[in-house]
């Protein structure tokens, strides 16, 4: 089965290691020690995030660091476009409705 990118970010997991690898790169067993669930569950979770290459591994020397994918991220970025302007619209239409109260 072919994975995309919202399903990467359903999980709430998934969701917390994606602000971790945000700030740095990381190994799994560094990211399994932010997590009360077990290091085989954690690593189901990066298999999935690094499937919907949301992930970039890099290999230094024998231990596995991963990366966020930031032009992979893009695509939630550019579905959301279309509902920032709405709710702008929204917003605005509020403001000239409380102004003219």
């Amino acid at each position: 089965m072919r994975r995309d990118i919202f399903q990467a970010i359903a999980d709430p997991t998934r969701r917390a290691i994606l602000s971790l690898l945000a700030l740095q790169a990381m190994t799994p067993n560094a990211l399994a020690q932010h997590f009360d669930s077990t290091r085989q569950a954690v690593s189901k979770h990066i298999q999935i995030l690094t499937e919907c290459e949301v992930l970039n591994q890099e290999h230094i020397g024998r231990e596995i660091h991963y990366h966020v994918n930031l032009q992979k991220m893009k695509e939630i970025d550019h579905w959301l476009e279309g509902f920032r302007k709405l709710w702008e619209d929204k917003f605005n239409q509020l403001d000239d409705l409380l102004n003219n109260l």
